[in-house]
């Protein structure tokens, strides 16, 4: 049986959660499993909290000129002591009077002050948190438009939230107050056995990808007017990953590994991103000139370095922005969360996860099998067919999707949250309404781009243009004009309600999704406004909102 600290009915100190506020609580019981004291507040509350959101009375001092024993009705009669014996007795029944109503006017006042300042606390966590989210925007926005002084910065910049949000979750307290993180030391990051690990899983999923399993489609005509041939094979390939994983869960394999070395999982990938972003380049500089990015020809070398400066480097028939763009990373997200969600069982000796976990890993298992089935539509995407494939998307693919994507089942192991099965419920609705948007929007996209002269699709409405292309004005398209967009944000918002709202720091990745969108949105706006001229600035009259109806 574990050694605990404070026994049943000691009065402590107890940290009110989500502030640095503590009160006066006492300790009713223990749990042996979950670690977690349960306290009871002087207003009746009862909470369960860690042993180190917990202090002795004797670890706070008390205030100059005031006795930790003394109370408030002997301070009372020591005061009434003092005062003049010539007084009257009226006098002195009012002035106790008023003294007693000043007491009850002060009480009231601290009472309010310490219910408004975790949330005070809160409002400058979210200013905090949002300023320097801009900031990392600006920063990527300047990228993109050329400021190519700015990428340098980036590429340090991108690794370093990575780390920074993996040790928020690892506080007891992840509260944005708590700035920085504690630093581990530089040779703990690092373990020879994980990345060989990390190594292994990226040639497994390569090896699965070399299968002559799928149909072999052409993508979208390049410049010269080529189209390549890309093997369609991703759903079978994460079937795959899916027995193996099984098969090593039946000969008790510990997935439980992944996350005891969660950090240095995320460093192995960091450095191979960076080996392959260095290799990518090396390689483009003796592609021709029909071969490389329109993005990432700019002449300078971290610019193009960053944004890739080959647009589809291959080795024969493999393309490793096409394979990095869907395996390692997308399918590595979904054997992290289940390693969380293993992790947690096994920490809080559960035998089944908490409903928090099965929604998080049931949301974001659904948007990775539907991204796989739906394989061929990321031929249509601006990553395939006008990004280049260099550090950016290669630390996007490798490390950014797997261990960012991945926070919130990471936090709940650390920090788990109980909710109700109604509103797990009505969490589970409003994801379905964000990806009933997300994916028919998307179809509706992909099956026109495919073939606008479709019989099934004559119900749609366009608005022709000088290529030759047609701009949807009905259907979703007519609605808003990224309506897929808009239904990554929802989907978004509901992986993180799971969360609770202790923190702000989970809601992170929804931040980042709407930030990452505007982005894109405005990167879309300029491309198709150069390429469809007039047609393009009809469309916007058509459909005024860009993203959310209504409002923007």
């Amino acid at each position: 049986m574990p050694n605990r600290k404070y026994a049943d009915g000691e009065v402590v100190m107890g940290r009110w959660p989500g502030s640095v506020l503590y009160y006066e609580v006492q300790v009713t019981s223990y749990d042996d499993a979950s670690h977690l004291y349960t306290v009871k507040y002087k207003d009746g509350t009862e909470l369960a909290l860690k042993e180190s959101d917990i202090k002795l009375q004797s670890s706070f001092k008390p205030r100059k000129g005031q006795s930790s024993s003394s109370s408030p009705s002997r301070r009372s009669r020591s005061r009434s002591r003092s005062r003049s014996p010539g007084r009257p007795a009226k006098g002195r029944r009012r002035s106790s009077s008023h003294s007693r109503e000043h007491k009850e006017e002060k009480k009231k006042i601290i009472q309010d002050a310490n219910l408004a300042l975790p949330v005070l606390l809160c409002l400058f966590s979210v200013a905090s948190f949002c300023c320097v989210f801009a900031s990392c925007v600006l920063l990527h926005t300047a990228i993109v438009i050329g400021r190519a002084r700015w990428t340098f910065v980036l590429m340090f910049l991108l690794p370093a939230t990575v780390l920074y949000l993996l040790l928020m979750c690892k506080q007891d307290d992840p509260s944005l107050m708590n700035f920085p993180p504690p630093l581990p030391a530089l040779e703990s990051l690092w373990e020879a056995k994980v990345f060989g690990v990390f190594l292994l899983w990226f040639f497994f999923q390569a090896l699965f990808y070399l299968l002559p399993i799928g149909k072999v489609v052409e993508g979208l005509p390049l410049s010269t007017g080529r189209k390549l041939q890309y093997r369609i094979n991703g759903f079978y390939a994460f079937v795959l990953t899916a027995a193996a994983i099984g098969t090593l869960l039946y000969f008790q394999f510990e997935l439980h590994y992944l996350y005891d070395h969660f950090m240095q999982f995320a460093v192995a990938a960091a450095v191979f991103s960076m080996a392959l972003s260095i290799y990518l380049y090396i390689r483009s500089l003796k592609a021709p000139e029909e071969d490389l990015a329109p993005g990432g020809n700019s002449g300078y070398l971290v610019y193009d370095f960053f944004t890739g400066h080959e647009l589809n480097p291959r080795i024969g028939s493999f393309d490793l922005k096409y394979f990095c763009e869907l395996r390692p990373g997308l399918i590595g997200w979904v054997v992290i969360n289940l390693a969380m969600l293993l992790a947690e069982m096994k920490i809080y000796n559960q035998s089944m996860p908490s409903l928090s976990m099965i929604l998080v890993n049931s949301f974001q298992l659904l948007y990775v099998v539907d991204a796989l089935w739906n394989e061929e539509a990321v031929l249509t995407t601006m990553d395939i067919t006008h990004d280049g494939f260099g550090f950016m998307l290669a630390f996007g693919d490798l490390v950014w999707v797997p261990f960012v994507y991945s926070l919130q089942a990471f936090y709940l192991v650390g920090h788990p949250v109980t909710i109700s099965w109604p509103v797990a419920a009505a969490i589970t609705i409003l994801n379905c309404v964000g990806y009933y948007i997300f994916r028919s929007a998307n179809s509706q996209k992909n099956n026109f781009r495919r073939n606008p002269a479709d019989p099934k699709l004559s119900y749609l409405k366009v608005i022709p243009t000088a290529t030759g292309k047609g701009l949807l004005v009905t259907g979703w398209w007519g609605f808003v004009r990224h309506p897929n967009y808009l239904g990554d944000i929802i989907m978004a918002l509901a992986w993180s309600l799971p969360w609770g709202f202790n923190h702000i720091l989970p809601y992170f990745y929804v931040i980042y999704f709407i930030c990452l969108l505007v982005h894109r949105e405005a990167r879309d706006e300029h491309h198709c406004k150069k390429k469809y001229g007039l047609a393009w600035e009809r469309y916007c009259q058509r459909v005024p909102y860009r993203i959310f109806p209504y409002i923007y």
